[in-house]
C-alpha cells in the first residue's frame, strides 16, 4: 500500500478528521441499518432458483387466480383412542371460530376424519399479505389458541405451509440481536485473551461494529431502491462475516504496529510503516473474499446469488473502516493502549523466541517427512465425508428440535394417506386438462386427482402424494410425472408445488456446487499469482485449500453424527463452506506468504519461511480462534443448516490456522525453496546454504528488530 496514504490516516492532525468522518456516518447509518430487516426478502421466491419449473409453474398459478399470499394452514386433531362426540362438537366449534378470522383467504376445508377414527384434518387458508413469513407468525398463533382450548386428551396441531413458515420465523426472530451479541462476546474474551490488555480490545470491536452498521446502511438502500435481494440468512450470515472477519484484520494490522513500535521512537510513524507494509496483505486478503463472494452472483438458487453481494459488502465496507479509522483510533490513543504490556523503543520482538519460531525451529530438519505425513492425517480426515449425505434436509431434519409444524405432520402422516396443503400443482394448456388429469392419476406415486380447474386458456390440475412432500419417495414422483406429462397433452406441462420446489432447489444447489467451486479457486488463484509474482506457490496454496476443506468436510460429517444426529446436509452446505473456507482461509495463507516473501528479499526463500511463521503465527492463531468463534455462534441457532455451516466453518478455520497454514504450508515452502516463486524474479535468488533455528543470533528471526532501525 502507498506510503501516503498510510501517512495520512496516521497523520498528527489528520487522524482527527478520519475519526470525525467515521462517527458522523455511523451515526446516519444506525437507522438505516436497524431498518435493513422491514426490506428483507423472505417469500418463496426469494429462495427459488429463477428458471427452473416449479418456479414457473408458481409464477403461472398466479395468473390463473391463486394467490401466493394465500398459505394453508393445516390443523390435526388426534385423540389415540377414537375421536368423541365431545372431540367432534368441539371440532365443528373450532371451524366456527375460525371461519370469522380476519386472515381468512377462502373457505375452510373439512374436517376431514381419518379412517381409523383417530383423527381429523382441517385446512384454514390464511391471507399473509405483504408481510412475508414475518406476517405469518401471528395468523398461526391465532389459530392455534383457537384449537388449543379443546376437551381433555385431544391434541391439535397447526402444521403444512402456514405452521412451516411460522416456525421458520419463529427461529429467525430476535436473530440479528442475538447474533451481534453472541459474536462480540466470544471476539472480545479471545481479544482479552490475546492482548492481555483491558482496553486494547475496545478498538477493534468498535471498528467491527462501526462496519457493520456502515454496511448495513448500505444494504438497506440498495435492497430499497437497488432491487438487492436480502433474506434472513444473507443478513445473518453478514453479522458474522462482518465482526469475525474485521476482527480478523484487525489482528493483523495490530500486530505490524506493535513489531513497528518497537523499531519507531515516534508512534505515527510506526502506524505509517505499519499501514504500509500490513496494508497490502489485508486488502489482498479481503480483496479475494469480495471477489469469492461475487462469484456467487452467478448462482442458479436466488438466496445464494443474493447472499453474494451482501457479503461482498459487508467485507468492503469492513476493508475500508479497519484500513482508516482502525489506525486512526490507534495513533490517537497512543502506546498507553497496549497496557500492561506496552511495546517500547528498542525492547525484545517476543515472537523472535515464541511458540511459533519454536515449531518452525521443528520443522526445519525434516520438511519433507512433515508435509508428507500431514498430507496423509488429512487425506485420512476426507474420509469422513462418505458420511455427508448432501440430498437436503428433510421438512423435521431441517430444525434442531420437534417444532408444532414437525409434531403436526408426523400426526397427520399417521392417520392420512396424503397430508392436506402440500399438494402437487400441474400448470397445462386448457385444451390438454383432461389428459393430463389423466396421466397424473395414472402416475405411480399419485394418490388422488382432483378436477382441473380451468381458467381463460390454462388448467391448473391438483394431485395428493401418497408419501410425505419431503421424501425421496416423493422427489422419484415428481421425475416420474415430468416424464409422463413430456407425452400427454401439448407436452408443455409444468410441475409444481412444495415438492417440486425442492427438488428443483436440490438440483440448482448441485449445479451451483459444480460451476461456482471451480471459479472460487480460480480467482483465488489468479489473485494469489499477482500478490506473489508468481505460479507454483499459488498452485501448491491452493492444493493445501482443497485438503483443508475436504478435511474439514470429513471431521464435521462425524461430528455432525456425534452431536445432533444428522448426517444429511443441504444441498447448498458444500458450497457454502467452500466459499466461506476458501476465502477466508486464503486470508492465512496471504498473511503467511505476503510475509515470507518480503523477507526472502533479504535472507533467501527458506530462512524466510521461518522468519514467516515465527512472526505471523501467532496472529494468525488468534485471528483464526476470532472467525472460529465467531461462526460457531451459528450453533446456537434452532436451525439444522445454519448450526452444520457453524461448526464446519468454525472447525475449518481451526484446521487451516493451527495445522494447514503454520506446519503444512510452512514446511512445503522449506522443501520447495526459492522454487516456490517460479518465474518471478525471485526464484532465481539463492537460499541460505544452512537454515538457522529461529531465534539464533545468525540472522534476526523477526526482521525489524532493533538493528534494523
Amino acid at each position: 500500500m502507498g506510503r501516503s496514504f498510510a501517512s495520512r490516516v496516521s497523520h498528527p492532525r489528520l487522524k482527527w478528521v478520519v475519526l470525525l468522518c467515521w462517527v458522523v456516518l455511523a451515526a446516519v447509518s444506525a437507522p438505516l441499518a436497524g431498518a435493513l430487516t422491514g426490506e428483507q426478502e423472505n417469500d418463496v421466491a426469494a429462495w427459488l432458483p429463477a428458471d427452473a419449473e416449479s418456479t414457473r409453474a408458481l409464477q403461472l398459478q398466479t395468473e390463473l387466480g391463486s394467490d401466493p399470499d394465500v398459505l394453508p394452514a393445516v390443523v390435526v386433531y388426534e385423540r389415540t383412542a377414537g375421536l368423541t362426540p365431545a372431540d367432534t362438537a368441539a371440532i365443528q366449534a373450532d371451524v366456527g371460530v375460525l371461519g370469522e378470522l380476519d386472515a381468512l383467504a377462502g373457505p375452510l376445508v373439512g374436517p376431514v376424519p381419518a379412517q381409523d377414527g383417530q383423527a381429523a384434518q382441517l385446512v384454514v387458508p390464511l391471507d399473509v399479505g405483504s408481510g412475508g413469513w414475518e406476517a405469518i407468525a401471528p395468523l398461526v398463533e391465532d389459530v392455534r389458541a383457537v384449537v388449543s382450548d379443546g376437551p381433555e386428551g385431544l391434541d391439535a396441531y397447526v402444521t403444512g405451509p402456514a405452521g412451516s413458515a411460522a416456525d421458520s420465523a419463529a427461529a429467525f426472530e430476535g436473530i440479528d440481536g442475538t447474533l451481534l451479541f453472541a459474536a462480540l462476546g466470544v471476539v472480545v474474551l479471545i481479544l482479552l485473551f490475546t492482548y492481555r490488555s483491558p482496553v486494547l480490545w475496545i478498538l477493534p470491536i468498535f471498528s467491527a461494529v462501526i462496519a457493520l452498521s456502515c454496511s448495513q446502511a448500505l444494504i438497506y438502500l440498495l435492497a430499497r431502491h437497488a432491487d438487492l435481494t436480502v433474506n434472513a440468512q444473507s443478513a445473518s450470515i453478514l453479522t458474522v462475516l462482518v465482526v469475525g472477519a474485521g476482527t480478523d484484520y484487525a489482528l493483523l494490522l495490530i500486530a505490524r504496529y506493535r513489531e513497528e513500535l518497537r523499531l519507531h521512537t515516534d508512534r505515527h510513524e510506526a502506524m505509517t510503516e505499519a499501514v504500509h507494509r500490513a496494508g497490502p496483505a489485508v486488502l489482498a486478503s479481503g480483496g479475494t473474499v469480495v471477489l469469492g463472494m461475487l462469484c456467487l452472483v452467478v448462482a442458479e438458487m436466488n438466496s445464494t446469488a443474493g447472499l453474494g453481494p451482501v457479503a461482498a459488502i459487508g467485507v468492503a465496507v469492513t476493508l475500508a473502516v479497519l484500513m482508516t479509522l482502525l489506525p486512526a483510533l490507534l495513533v490517537i490513543c497512543g502506546r498507553w493502549v497496549f497496557w500492561p504490556v506496552r511495546p517500547t523503543f528498542g525492547s525484545a520482538e517476543p515472537t523472535a523466541t515464541g511458540l511459533w519460531s519454536r515449531v518452525g525451529a521443528r520443522i526445519r530438519p525434516r520438511p519433507r517427512a512433515t508435509w508428507l505425513v500431514t498430507s496423509g492425517l488429512l487425506l485420512v480426515a476426507c474420509a469422513g465425508t462418505l458420511l455427508l449425505s448432501p440430498d437436503g434436509l428433510t421438512q423435521a431434519e431441517s430444525f434442531r428440535g420437534t417444532p408444532e409444524s414437525i409434531q403436526g405432520g408426523e400426526v397427520a402422516s399417521r392417520h392420512f394417506p396424503a397430508v392436506a396443503g402440500n399438494d402437487v400443482h400441474v400448470i397445462t394448456a386448457a385444451g390438454s386438462a383432461a389428459e393430463v388429469a389423466d396421466a397424473t392419476a395414472a402416475t405411480e406415486g399419485i394418490a388422488q386427482v382432483a378436477e382441473p380447474q380451468v381458467v381463460g386458456d390454462r388448467a391448473l390440475v391438483e394431485a395428493a402424494l401418497a408419501d410425505p412432500f419431503d421424501s425421496q419417495a416423493a422427489y422419484d414422483t415428481i421425475e416420474r410425472l415430468r416424464t409422463a406429462l413430456d407425452d400427454a397433452g401439448d407436452g408443455d406441462a409444468l410441475v409444481g408445488g412444495n415438492t417440486a420446489l425442492n427438488l428443483d432447489v436440490q438440483d440448482a444447489a448441485q449445479r451451483d456446487n459444480l460451476v461456482i467451486i471451480p471459479l472460487i479457486m480460480l480467482v483465488v488463484l489468479l489473485v494469489l499469482g499477482v500478490l506473489l509474482r508468481a505460479l507454483v506457490a499459488p498452485v501448491l496454496l491452493i492444493a493445501t485449500v482443497v485438503l483443508s476443506y475436504g478435511a474439514a468436510l470429513g471431521l464435521s460429517a462425524v461430528l455432525f453424527d456425534w452431536t445432533i444426529g444428522v448426517t444429511a446436509t443441504d444441498s447448498s452446505f458444500p458450497l457454502f463452506v467452500f466459499v466461506f473456507l476458501v476465502a477466508l482461509g486464503i486470508d492465512y495463507n496471504i498473511f503467511l506468504m505476503t510475509r515470507a516473501r518480503e523477507e526472502a528479499v533479504d535472507h533467501g526463500t527458506r530462512r524466510a519461511a521461518l522468519i514467516g511463521l515465527a512472526a505471523t503465527g501467532g496472529v494468525i492463531t488468534s485471528a483464526g480462534l476470532v472467525l472460529a468463534a465467531t461462526f460457531s455462534v451459528l450453533g446456537t441457532l434452532p436451525l439444522t443448516f445454519l448450526t452444520q455451516l457453524g461448526i464446519a466453518v468454525a472447525l475449518g478455520v481451526l484446521l487451516d490456522t493451527i495445522v494447514v497454514r503454520s506446519v503444512l504450508v510452512t514446511a512445503l515452502t522449506l522443501d520447495v525453496g526459492r522454487h516456490m516463486w517460479w518465474p518471478g524474479a525471485l526464484a532465481q535468488r539463492p537460499d541460505e546454504p544452512d537454515v538457522p533455528a529461529a531465534g539464533t543470533t545468525a540472522v534476526p528471526a523477526v526482521p525489524g528488530t532493533p538493528s534494523r532501525a
